[in-house]
């Protein structure tokens, strides 16, 4: 028997039944989510419906953000199209940034700086520079070190303060470890990072360490 192509697999579902259409007639808040992973896959690979080639995503990832983040073994245009997913959320919650007040939208912030860092290999250092309405400026990859450690220089981060002509920034890096817990070094980093930018007038307003899904506040925690 000739094993049927998984892009056919879902449509001898009843069409109420498939996750497309529902996501249609319901909207896509309805969807679980390996149904929304499947709405992009749009077809499965090894024999799979989407919807099992998403269930099986998630399963290996331990998380729908790391199925997402970390997809493999899927053809390129598979990924591509959930990379496209992906930086296109970036640039919705970079815009919602853009437009107002960032303390009055933690939220945002924590979910763009949790997009833009996850997933990555080595640990990297982001400047966000903001006005004096707190309003985004830019947000800038500053340094970029190794799998455990990244160099930051006070200096260089206030001459790109002043470059961007900031009133207040917000810090943010990643632990690839997936450990989402401030180092001593970390926080003394931040200290130094607050007096030297404190001698220019830019205010530090936070400091967030990105560990897989987690996002940890400085400020939450009340190290700054």
């Amino acid at each position: 028997m000739k094993l049927a192509e998984p892009d056919s697999i879902l449509r001898q579902w009843p069409q109420t039944e498939r996750p497309t259409f529902r996501a249609i007639q319901c909207g896509p808040e309805s969807l679980t989510d390996a149904e929304l992973i499947s709405v992009l896959l749009r077809t499965g690979t090894g024999g799979q419906s989407a919807l099992d080639t998403a269930r099986h995503m998630i399963q290996e990832g331990g998380s729908l953000f790391a199925a997402v983040t970390k997809a493999t073994g899927l053809p390129s245009e598979k990924t591509a199209r959930l990379a496209a997913s992906l930086e296109l959320a970036r640039r919705v919650l970079r815009e919602h940034l853009n437009t107002g007040d960032t303390l009055s939208s933690p939220a945002a912030v924590r979910d763009y700086l949790r997009l833009s860092l996850a997933g990555r290999e080595h640990e990297v250092f982001v400047c966000v520079y903001l006005d004096a309405q707190h309003r985004v400026i830019e947000s800038e990859e500053l340094f970029r070190g190794t799998l455990t450690q990244t160099s930051v220089y006070p200096r260089e981060v206030v001459k790109a303060a002043l470059r961007a002509n900031a009133a207040a920034i917000i810090f943010a890096h990643n632990h690839p470890s997936g450990v989402a817990q401030p180092s001593q070094a970390d926080e003394l980093l931040t200290r130094s990072l607050k007096d030297a930018l404190s001698l220019v007038d830019v205010k530090v307003l936070d400091h967030f360490i990105v560990a897989g899904s987690g996002v940890l506040s400085f400020a939450e925690r009340g190290l700054l």
